[in-house]
């Protein structure tokens, strides 16, 4: 199976259209103001609505439901508070909208029902939530199939990989990348968003 290759923290028009013509799979367009990553206007998102992933923390699931609604995003990446996760992705998923749940490397009391999970680095190693360019010791792993995800590149991306835990490996189904794909905060290099995108590709036949 083709892994996905998710370019996230999106910020720029052009960043968007060079990592939709190099192959990305998923683009991620951050919904968070204090994040240096955060997408101001989301309406360029609108030409990759096939492709295109609000992530969005939010109080509540409705917040992020309304956001999704106003700007056409079919698929959702919330970031919620840890009492309102489950019930707020019954509710986007009853909405039609493909969940990619984030999942932190830490143990977890509840088991919600997404689409796809995104392991990535807990909140408390890392201090913030969401992307942070840390990668995680893969200790707690999603209950489904899930993305990898913090501090990849292209340079670390086959040894990351490799690390997956075998009885995982059947669930993995791609990767994600924002901070170490940039030139300077909010801007990515083409360069190296072309060979994230294509070492993840690669990897189909490793």
């Amino acid at each position: 199976m083709r892994l996905l290759a998710k370019v996230c923290g999106l910020v720029q028009a052009e960043d968007t259209a060079q990592a939709a013509a190099l192959g990305a799979d998923l683009l991620g367009f951050v919904c968070h103001p204090p994040s240096p990553r955060h997408c101001a206007n989301l309406t360029m998102a609108a030409p990759y609505l096939d492709r295109a992933v609000l992530v969005m923390v939010a109080a509540e699931p409705e917040a992020i439901l309304a956001t999704a609604h106003r700007h056409g995003f079919r698929r959702v990446q919330p970031y919620l508070p840890t009492a309102e996760r489950e019930a707020g992705v019954a509710l986007l998923r009853a909405a039609g909208l493909f969940v990619l749940l984030p999942w932190a490397d830490e143990p977890h009391p509840e088991a919600p029902n997404p689409d796809l999970y995104l392991w990535e680095a807990s909140p408390a190693q890392t201090g913030v939530p969401g992307g942070s360019g840390q990668g995680h010791a893969m200790a707690f792993p999603p209950p489904g199939d899930f993305l990898l995800a913090g501090g990849l590149d292209a340079t670390n991306l086959t040894v990351r990989l490799a690390a997956v835990p075998e009885s995982l490996c059947s669930r993995l189904r791609g990767a994600d990348a924002a901070s170490r794909l940039e030139a300077s905060p909010g801007r990515k290099d083409p360069a190296k968003v072309s060979a994230f995108i294509s070492s993840v590709h690669e990897w189909e036949s490793a």
